[in-house]
């Protein structure tokens, strides 16, 4: 399937907040109750009235588009946000859905985001696919861990970084 990568604008909100609760909806729900997906899906509109002002920002935001010009995928990073931040660059989010698993994708997309550049990123403890794939691509955890807040129901994540480029190391 061919795909098309470009920078997100405002007028892609709706759009990539509803891809981003069916992602959550595909990777997630053997850790989060059905409340919680309830939750997101009524929340679609004021999530993307947020999500708007963050795209009108001049940082990349990159979205992937289906031949239907569908979002399937984006990512977006930007200035480390943690105190201790290992490296300068964090990794805020990646998500493809599920139909593009195996495509290459997702490196496609981390690429875009952050390219060879040293980066770290928080991923969910109970994540097994997010793991392997951000190993393959030179991540690695560093030892700390946090708790999401409440309305994530607490779960546990923990930060992995790159030093630099997908065969970086600590």
């Amino acid at each position: 399937m061919d795909y098309v990568l470009r920078q997100a604008v405002p007028e892609d909100a709706e759009a990539l907040v509803r891809m981003h609760t069916l992602a959550h909806e595909e990777c997630y729900t053997h850790l989060l109750s059905s409340d919680f997906f309830r939750a997101r899906r009524a929340s679609v509109h004021e999530r993307a009235q947020r999500r708007r002002e963050f795209l009108a920002g001049s940082a990349p935001r990159i979205v992937c588009e289906d031949t239907n010009g569908t979002i399937v995928g984006f990512a977006d990073a930007g200035p480390g946000r943690d105190d201790d931040g290992p490296v300068p660059l964090e990794l805020y989010s990646i998500y493809t859905l599920r139909r593009t698993y195996g495509t290459g994708l997702g490196a496609v997309l981390l690429a875009a985001a952050v390219g060879e550049m040293p980066a770290y990123l928080w991923v969910l403890e109970d994540n097994p696919r997010a793991h392997a794939f951000y190993l393959k691509n030179g991540f690695r955890p560093d030892g700390r861990c946090a708790l999401l807040p409440p309305e994530w129901e607490n779960l546990p994540e923990i930060r992995m970084v790159r030093a630099a480029g997908p065969t970086g190391s600590l």
